[in-house]
């Protein structure tokens, strides 16, 4: 379901849910564009030298995981605000699912409010946040 107007959100509506490319190559082609090549982010053997269970993908690509969840969900949308909560490494190369839901829609301002999670396989919540965005109609 694409939201293209206020009028087409729900209170309670679940986003389409996807998995992310957390593969490390992905994660090496995001630090690379950020400017992050640390070992952390783009090598297993080094982030496990820095005591890491393994290489983890930058807190900004979660939170551009998680942007992205929303421009699928509602491309014309305006992202007015992101709040985001690290509870856990997100590690590369380890499946992750993207969630989220509608918790409030102001239709006088054309907004609504969506909480966000990025989960790994074993259930676990590695980023939370909830997010803003503003619709033109």
């Amino acid at each position: 379901m694409t939201a293209k107007r206020i009028a087409d959100v729900e209170f309670g509506a679940e986003l389409p849910s996807f998995d992310p490319d957390t593969g490390i190559e992905n994660v090496r082609r995001f630090a690379k564009a950020a400017g992050m090549m640390a070992p952390r982010f783009t090598s297993h053997e080094g982030a496990k030298k820095e005591g890491l269970p393994g290489a983890m993908v930058p807190g900004v690509m979660s939170q551009a995981i998680l942007v992205a969840m929303l421009h699928r969900w509602a491309p014309d949308a305006e992202l007015v605000s992101i709040d985001t909560v690290f509870r856990a490494v997100v590690l590369a190369d380890h499946k992750h699912h993207v969630k989220g839901v509608v918790t409030d829609v102001d239709e006088a301002e054309r907004a609504a409010e969506i909480d966000l999670t990025i989960t790994n396989d074993a259930g676990e919540t590695r980023v939370l946040g909830t997010a803003r965005v503003r619709f033109s109609s």
